[in-house]
C-alpha cells in the first residue's frame, strides 16, 4: 500500500467549528496531509486566530463566518467559497453544541436548538455541498462527527445524545444514497479528549476525571491530535470502500462499558 493513498494534496477540505477544540485538531491533520483548508465559525475574532495559528504551522488556510444553521447563509458562503478557493472535495461536519440539563428540566427551545445545530446543520451543509460535489462530478467526502452518545447514554445530554444517534443513521442514509457518485459518507465518534472544554474536569481530584480514567482501557484522555489519523484516513482515497462507517476513537472505552459494573 502506497503512502500516497494518504495525500490529500490538490483537495479542498471545510471543516465546520474549525477553529477550536477537536475540529482544529481535524483540520491540521488535513491541511499538514496536503489539503487546502477552509474553517467556518461563527466568531470572526476567533477565525482570524486560528487563521494566523494555522499559517505559522505552514498550512493553506481560509476563514468564513457563517451560521450552519441557516440554509441562506451556507448556500451564500459555498458560493463564495467556490468562487475565492474552489470546489469542496472533503466536508468535516464538526460544529456542535451540547446542553447539560436532566430532560424533566429542559426547555424544548433548548432541545431544539442542540438537535438544530448537531443535526439539521450537518444535513444542510451535507445537501448542499454534495449537490456540488455531484455536479463536479469527482466524487468526494463526508465526514459527520458523531459520539459515543451515538451508541449509549448518559445522564443530562438528552438532546445531544438524540442528536449525535439521529447523526448516525443519516451518515449511513448519506452512504446509500450518494455512493453511487463516488460520494463516501462516513464518521468519527470521539472518546473524550483533553481540550480547553474538559479541562476544568481534569484537574483538581474532579470525581468526573476518575471516572474516565479508570472506566477507559488506555487509563487516560485522548489527545485532540490523536482524531487526525482517523480523519485523514476517512478524507483520502484509502477509504474509498469504506461507506456508512463510523469510526470510534475513544481508547476503547466503547469495548469495555457494561463489563466494568459494580466496580468502584
Amino acid at each position: 500500500m502506497s503512502i500516497k493513498l494518504f495525500d490529500l494534496t490538490g483537495k479542498t477540505a471545510l471543516v465546520t467549528g474549525g477553529a477550536q477544540g477537536l475540529g482544529k485538531a481535524i483540520a491540521v491533520g488535513l491541511g499538514k496531509a496536503g489539503a487546502t483548508l477552509v474553517i467556518n465559525g461563527r466568531s470572526m475574532k476567533r477565525l482570524q486566530a486560528a487563521k494566523e495559528k494555522y499559517q505559522k504551522d505552514g498550512l493553506d488556510i481560509h476563514v468564513y463566518e457563517f451560521d450552519v444553521t441557516q440554509e441562506k447563509e451556507v448556500i451564500a458562503a459555498l458560493d463564495q467559497i467556490e468562487k475565492e478557493v474552489g470546489k469542496i472535495d472533503i466536508l468535516v461536519n464538526n460544529a456542535a453544541i451540547i446542553k447539560r440539563t436532566p430532560i424533566l428540566e429542559m426547555e424544548v427551545e433548548d432541545f431544539r436548538k442542540v438537535l438544530d445545530v448537531d443535526l439539521v446543520a450537518p444535513f444542510l451543509m451535507a445537501k448542499n455541498v454534495v449537490k456540488r460535489m455531484i455536479a463536479n462530478g469527482k466524487g468526494g467526502k463526508v465526514i459527520n462527527m458523531c459520539s459515543m452518545m451515538s451508541e449509549v447514554s448518559r445522564n443530562t445530554v438528552s438532546a445531544y445524545a438524540a442528536a449525535k444517534g439521529g447523526l448516525k443513521m443519516l451518515t449511513k442514509e448519506m452512504a446509500d444514497e450518494w455512493a453511487k457518485h463516488g460520494i463516501q459518507a462516513n464518521a468519527i465518534g470521539p472518546g473524550y479528549f483533553a481540550t480547553d472544554q474538559t479541562a476544568p474536569i481534569r484537574v483538581g481530584g474532579h470525581p468526573f476525571n476518575d471516572f474516565i480514567v479508570k472506566r477507559t482501557p488506555a487509563r487516560r484522555w485522548g489527545n485532540p491530535d490523536e482524531l487526525q489519523g482517523a480523519a485523514i484516513f476517512l478524507a483520502s482515497k484509502a477509504s474509498d470502500f469504506v461507506n456508512g462507517h463510523v469510526l470510534y476513537v475513544d481508547g476503547g472505552i466503547l469495548a469495555t462499558l457494561g463489563s466494568h459494573a459494580g466496580e468502584e
